[in-house]
């Protein structure tokens, strides 16, 4: 029978890829987006990550989602760092949220209010992500905008804390296969790993829309 971390894995697979392979995100690793693009995106993280980490700490102690809450994965004060390097010191004052980036948040904060084990699911979603295909986007934004190396405007996708991100992220599929809820729990935990899939889709087709490229 296949770990809890497995199922997860491959029952989310098609909204896994339909994420990793959208259209701005190919442009955006092609090149052929601009910085502006590159910024847009990392201001979109900002309101998502917000509403992961705003509660974080209030789950530290929860049964569930407590085993997951590792200070070492926060990245709101790198973003905001990037966002500083992006956009200026008034980076703040120009922020805005797409409508579909202000669903995906506000469904994050939900969970993160009243459902633990959900909560999971839009952690591992972005933190393991964050991970894996995330450094592929930093060396693209390094080579391609010519960022310093693990440096200001990619420091969202340096972890500093974890040394070795394989055995990382070995410890937390242990975890999600440990996971302290029934059968049932865990099924809801599997569609909510779908849905976080499909917000992020969503916030990559607005950004999509937001700078296509010509013809």
């Amino acid at each position: 029978m296949d770990s809890f971390s497995a199922l997860i894995r491959t029952a989310s697979h098609e909204q896994h890829m339909e994420a990793e392979t959208s259209t701005f995100m190919t442009d955006l690793l092609s090149g052929r987006l601009g910085v502006d693009a590159y910024a847009r995106y990392t201001e979109q993280l900002w309101f998502v990550y917000g509403a992961l980490e705003s509660r974080a700490r209030d789950l530290a102690s929860d049964r569930v989602a407590g085993p997951f809450v590792r200070p070492e994965l926060f990245r709101l004060a790198a973003l905001e760092r990037d966002l500083e390097h992006l956009r200026g010191p008034d980076w703040r004052s120009t922020l805005t949220a797409l409508p579909a980036t202000r669903v995906y948040a506000a469904r994050v904060a939900a969970v993160a209010r009243a459902w633990p084990a959900g909560y999971v699911a839009h952690h591992y979603t972005r933190y393991l992500g964050d991970l894996s295909g995330g450094q592929i986007i930093r060396d693209k934004a390094e080579r391609t905008w010519g960022f310093a190396k693990k440096g200001d405007g990619v420091r969202f996708y340096v972890f500093e804390g974890i040394t070795n991100p394989a055995a990382f992220k070995r410890e937390y599929r242990a975890l999600l296969d440990g996971l302290a809820v029934d059968d049932l729990e865990k099924q809801r935990v599997v569609a909510e790993c779908k849905r976080a899939f499909s917000l992020n889709s969503d916030v990559f087709r607005a950004l999509g829309e937001e700078f296509p490229l010509s013809a």
